[in-house]
């Protein structure tokens, strides 16, 4: 505040004394033509004590209006003063603030007293005001009025004026503070510090305090070197004047202005420097001309990024926004949108302002809009648009919306980036398009980029999804020789699929792995050893069985029925049940997937009661039995002579022929033919075929046979 009083004070001293020079003339020429109205002296108080006595000079009221007239007259005359000057217009400002709070003031103390009395009291403050600044300031009018009460002002007079006189300036510096804030506030730093806040998400009144917070921080570092500047010029001057130093200049040019009696401020600055700056940031040389460059295209790109604020939307425009942002998913937006873009003239910026107000509003209604406008040329659409578009239906699975949206695309000739392809590799993946995910798989590595794990993780799960183990395995062993670590639901899935497959030593190799890669086992990792062990090698299994026992893991149903599914192979029907009852002596309870697969068991060994009674258990539990039973029932009851029961599972079979294989198949066939049921055995036949499994030539001969021999009945064993 300092530099602004000193200027200010200043400013008020000169056009003061051209006050007092317009006051003398007034006495002189009202003492002239006009008698004085009255010689009463009379006194107005503010605070209780005598505060200024009529000036018998003044004959007649003289309004302010015609002072500062006056004042502007001769100040044309003399040419001391320019009108539209920063210091007239201080000035001006000053008095007429000074004016209206003392004639407040006077009014406020003597409600009794007239306009023109209280005119006089008001051109008397203002002499009075003006000769003591001639003097010494506003600070020494207090002590001047304590020493000499009787003819000059009472000391609440002056503690009034100066009062008056400091909330006048405090006024005049908060204003041009404001005035100050405006311009930093459209300053291009603080606009493009906005703009950025406003890219990356930061909206509403959050906004609008940090824009203001800048703004101040930006008029407070200007202030500071202000100040700065101001007193260095100020302590240089002094400096001059009082050692007797030359000022700045050269030879005749000092000694004139010494003549004349004028003498110039010494200029302080930093000494130019010689040559060029260098410097070095890690080894790079910053200096270098290439850097300059570089960063004049980063602000091309930046200007692309961060457009200008957008329009202001009002009158029509407003309205026809508020119906867009107000519409329905299934509602059409060409007409209004039609209309909202002759009306506004969008640039991008505008589009984007509309479609983020329309994604907090209606997620659908966001996506049909940012697909529509993809085709408008303000909106000035990049592959960044689609691809955030593509991401967005993946992500919600709306798949076929995505495809569309890279059709419209690659049709207006935008090729797949970096970005897009990562994004493509995950869709595909997901939706088992495993030809077009290796499209945008191998694309990746065209372009030079290395895929992370995310990318490999989609990709292999995908073919691990399609029973296409032996590519996945390729993958992973891709990943190692690039140094990235598969992950641990890679490998239990690879590891799961050998063991669906019986495949051992590539489930053994899988198993390896993992503990290389530093995966501890779990239950798991043994319950996928165990089924790949079990059909060839049940032994081995039992013994990474009771290896995953010792290791404190109690094996789970699963993990059980992978076990029974080995004994059952080998048909070690004793070894299974001295498995079961030691388990149950832990607290094991078989749940579905072993009654599963003992139900299977034994309907080959056509134990039918115990079959039943198995599946009976199953059923208790609240579970449906899986398909394989209903193929080892139909063939059970087939062979057993029960044509209602066999037809029964039977047609549960048919239901889900697409999930049978070429083994169900066979020996569903196998059971009709046992059981004489011969014209259904040659109808699963035909459906063997459509579904593509060819039938063998002995599948064939029996069925052939079938029709020419009789069928034998089972039995009856009598005890």
């Amino acid at each position: 505040m300092r530099p602004f009083l000193v200027s200010k004070r200043k400013s008020i001293i000169n056009l003061i004394r051209q006050q007092s020079r317009l006051l003398s003339t007034i006495r002189s020429t009202s003492s002239n033509t006009n008698p004085p109205p009255s010689t009463e002296i009379f006194n107005f108080n503010i605070s209780s004590s005598n505060l200024i006595t009529r000036n018998p000079k003044f004959s007649t009221p003289i309004s302010l209006r015609s002072i500062h007239a006056q004042a502007i007259a001769s100040a044309d005359d003399e040419n001391d003063l320019r009108v539209d000057s920063e210091d007239d217009n201080a000035m001006t400002e000053f008095l007429s603030r000074f004016v209206w709070i003392m004639r407040a003031k006077l009014t406020e103390a003597y409600p009794d007293s007239d306009k023109r009395v209280i005119n006089d009291m008001l051109l008397l403050i203002v002499e009075k005001v003006v000769s003591e600044l001639e003097i010494g300031g506003l600070g020494s009018m207090i002590v001047a009025a304590e020493s000499d009460m009787s003819e000059d002002f009472s000391a609440d007079l002056w503690k009034t004026v100066w009062e008056v006189s400091n909330s006048v300036l405090g006024d005049m510096q908060n204003e041009k503070k404001k005035d100050e804030m405006k311009r930093f506030l459209q300053c291009e730093e603080v606009r493009d510090m906005t703009r950025f806040a406003s890219e990356i998400g930061v909206r509403g009144d959050m906004l609008r305090e940090m824009r203001f917070k800048w703004a101040k921080e930006k008029m407070e570092e200007s202030e500071f070197y202000q100040n700065f500047e101001i007193e260095d010029e100020n302590v240089a001057g002094e400096v001059a004047v009082e050692e007797g130093v030359d000022v700045v200049g050269d030879g005749d040019d000092n000694v004139d202005g010494a003549a004349a009696g004028e003498i110039k401020p010494n200029v302080v600055s930093i000494p130019q420097r010689k040559g060029k700056i260098k410097y070095k940031i890690y080894g790079l040389d910053m200096s270098d001309t290439k850097w300059a460059e570089a960063a004049d295209k980063y602000h091309e790109a930046e200007k692309l990024m961060f457009d200008e604020e957008p329009k202001k939307i009002t009158g029509k425009c407003k309205l026809i926004n508020e119906k867009i942002l107000s519409l329905n998913v299934e509602d059409d937006p060409s007409a209004l949108l039609a209309e909202w873009i002759e009306l506004l003239q969008p640039r991008r910026v505008d589009w984007l302002t509309l479609l983020e107000k329309l994604k907090e509003r209606n997620l659908g209604l966001y996506l049909k809009m940012a697909e529509l406008i993809l085709n408008e040329e303000s909106f000035q659409a990049n592959i960044r648009d689609y691809s955030k578009l593509i991401d967005t239906h993946y992500k919600d699975n709306r798949l076929e919306d995505a495809e569309r949206v890279l059709k419209k695309m690659t049709d207006k000739g935008i090729e797949p980036d970096i970005l897009t392809s990562i994004i493509l590799v995950h869709m595909y993946s997901k939706i088992n398009n495993l030809e077009r995910a290796q499209e945008a798989f191998d694309s990746l590595k065209i372009q030079g980029f290395q895929p992370d794990t995310k990318v490999y993780n989609s990709l292999v799960m995908g073919y691990i999804k399609a029973r296409q183990a032996d590519v996945a395995e390729n993958l992973i062993k891709d990943m190692e020789t690039r140094d990235i670590k598969p992950t641990r639901d890679m490998l239990i899935a690879l590891l799961r699929s050998f063991s669906e497959r019986g495949e051992a030593v590539r489930a053994q190799s899988t198993s390896t792995c993992m503990i290389l890669a530093g995966y501890q086992p779990d239950l798991e990792y043994y319950t996928s050893l165990v089924g790949a062990y079990g059909p060839s090698d049940p032994e081995h299994a039992r013994e990474i069985f009771n290896k995953m026992r010792k290791a404190g893991i109690k094996p789970d149903d699963k993990c059980t029925a992978n076990m029974m599914a080995g004994y059952e192979k080998k048909n070690c029907l004793d070894k299974a049940l001295n498995l079961l009852l030691e388990l149950e002596k832990d607290g094991f309870e078989p749940g579905f997937e072993t009654y599963s697969v003992l139900v299977d068991w034994l309907a080959h060994l056509q134990l039918v009661d115990e079959c039943e009674e198995l599946l009976r258990k199953i059923t208790e539990k609240g579970d449906v039995p899986p398909l394989k039973v209903h193929v080892s029932l139909c063939a059970m009851y087939s062979k057993e002579g029960d044509k209602k029961k066999a037809l029964q599972a039977l047609g549960v079979v048919e239901d889900k022929k697409d999930l049978l294989g070429a083994d169900e198949f066979e020996r569903i066939i196998d059971g009709l033919i046992a059981g004489g049921l011969t014209s259904d055995a040659e109808r699963i036949l035909k459906v063997m075929e459509a579904q593509g499994f060819p039938a063998s030539q002995r599948l064939k001969v029996s069925l052939m046979g079938s029709a020419f021999l009789p069928r034998r009945s089972k039995p009856k064993l009598n005890f």
